[in-house]
């Protein structure tokens, strides 16, 4: 099959165009919307394991490029992975099916909508991660927000259409000035070609300027603090599949997009500006953690656990290491896994009980021993649990801290204690106890559907933390001339600084 990428983009675009046209009204109506989006979801992720299979990780350059005329000759429509973008679209087209799979009985109003919503949102993550264009990356950046904006604010709480707006507002203005920047290296390079960017050598002078503007979308996209703000909202009142792509895939595209262009492109301005990411990255996993521990909802004490975690993706890409970048690579598809698991866990029990107030629960382990299970597996690898996918990506971005100042890495340690508290303290609520609140004693243990969503994650979480090569095997051919490049570009700076 030739033209993998595009057809990766195209399929959950013709599966929401069979949801159309399914007829209305009819007793199996809305089962037949569920399981087009499931199997185009399925499908999907079987055509990204065949472009995996011919992919070749050894190999630090893009692959399987797509090109074509598009709005000129200088921008076109053109697709390709490497080491950096190939996990995360594996990572997508694995949990899309988990996201109709977890809607299957919760949601009953506007299914087809809903169904076609997020097959439109994953085209359009794909895009963003197979672009090849920095006009074409930005239309899917861009249009991503469109269908998560109606999955909030459709789909969600009581305070849906605030989180919505809020959530559609901050990353919509912050990646104005990334428009901005983006016209600015057109009529600079004369291109928009990703590669060639890449290659090109933009003056010191602007790179500052250029690399604020892709700093402020990125920075809202993460989010990085005090940037933060919309995901607790975002996440407590979207739906448990829109909190779950959210998580694991939105916010990973702030992180990429530090990888794919900040750094390689703007290399001596992300020098510049590294002791200032290290500021937002240290407050993030200190000040985040902290307010975690005083949350009263589940959700929203899992959202300020994801905005620290990010910091320490943030704080591994600017150590400018191979260790602090792979484990940033490292973290990001772990969180990925583990925080899609915590709030499947969140949603089973919510569609119980209909609250996610911490103080409702306890005990839950003598009725739900399952659930318990699962769900310790997750709150360790949440923790950073030596022989889960957590530890990996923090223990190597604290040695990329290390090796750049020592203090950096002693007060991103304390996020590490930070976690462990917040994590067993919501578990020990949650899970174990006594059972003594009347409503709890005939609440029910996972489902087969539930179990066969929340056991797959539970063997990835651990696999990752034995196999941790899997990953970073990977991430570490597109790093080595990454970082070749970002120390020529600066040795050249510093030597021509020294010259009388």
């Amino acid at each position: 099959m030739h033209n993998l990428l595009s057809t990766l983009i195209l399929i959950p675009l013709i599966g929401a165009a069979f949801i159309l046209f399914v007829p209305k009204g009819r007793p199996n109506t809305l089962n037949n919307i569920r399981w087009i989006a499931l199997i185009t979801t399925i499908v999907t992720f079987a055509v990204s394991l065949l472009a995996w299979h011919r992919f070749d990780p050894t190999n630090s350059a893009f692959q399987l490029i797509e090109q074509g005329a598009w709005i000129s000759d200088a921008i076109r429509f053109k697709l390709g992975v490497d080491g950096y973008s190939m996990p995360f679209i594996l990572l997508t087209t694995l949990l899309m099916p988990f996201c109709i799979v977890a809607s299957w009985v919760s949601v009953e109003k506007r299914v087809a909508e809903y169904m076609i919503a997020f097959l439109v949102l994953e085209a359009l993550m794909i895009g963003v991660f197979a672009a090849l264009d920095l006009v074409l990356f930005y239309v899917f950046f861009e249009a991503g927000l469109i269908p998560m904006f109606l999955i909030i604010g459709v789909w969600g709480g009581k305070r849906r259409i605030y989180a919505s707006f809020k959530f559609f507002l901050y990353t919509l203005l912050g990646s104005v000035l990334m428009l901005i920047a983006i016209m600015a290296m057109y009529w600079t390079a004369g291109t928009t070609d990703i590669p060639s960017l890449i290659k090109f050598d933009f003056p010191v002078s602007m790179q500052k300027w250029l690399w604020i503007g892709f700093f402020a979308s990125f920075a809202v996209k993460m989010p990085m603090w005090p940037l933060h703000t919309w995901l607790p909202d975002a996440h407590v009142e979207a739906p448990t599949a829109g909190s779950l792509i959210l998580a694991a895939i939105l916010l990973k595209m702030g992180g990429y997009g530090f990888l794919r262009f900040s750094l390689p492109m703007f290399p001596v301005a992300s020098a510049d500006f590294a002791p200032f990411i290290f500021f937002l990255s240290l407050t993030a996993i200190i000040y985040t953690s902290l307010v975690a521990l005083v949350q009263e909802d589940i959700k929203k004490l899992i959202a300020y656990s994801s905005v620290a975690h990010m910091g320490y993706v943030t704080l591994g890409i600017f150590t400018l290491t191979e260790q602090g970048i792979e484990g940033a690579m490292f973290q990001m598809i772990s969180h990925g896994l583990i925080s899609s698991a915590l709030f499947l866990c969140v949603g089973v029990i919510y569609d119980r009980m209909h609250t996610r107030e911490i103080s409702a629960y306890g005990g839950l382990v003598h009725r739900m021993p399952l659930y318990a299970t699962l769900m310790l597996i997750f709150t360790m690898g949440n923790v950073g649990l030596p022989g889960t996918s957590g530890f990996i990506g923090e223990f190597l971005t604290l040695v990329g801290a290390r090796l750049v100042n020592s203090w950096i890495a002693l007060f991103a340690t304390t996020g590490v204690v930070l976690s462990a508290a917040y994590a067993l303290w919501l578990y020990a609520r949650v899970i174990l106890g006594k059972l003594v609140k009347p409503e709890l004693m005939s609440i029910k243990d996972l489902s087969l559907r539930e179990a066969m969503l929340l056991g797959p994650l539970a063997i990835l979480t651990i696999y990752f933390g034995i196999h941790a090569n899997a990953i970073l095997d990977v991430v570490s051919v597109p790093t080595e001339p990454l970082l070749a490049s970002i120390k020529t570009a600066v040795g050249s700076v510093k030597a021509a600084s020294l010259v009388p």
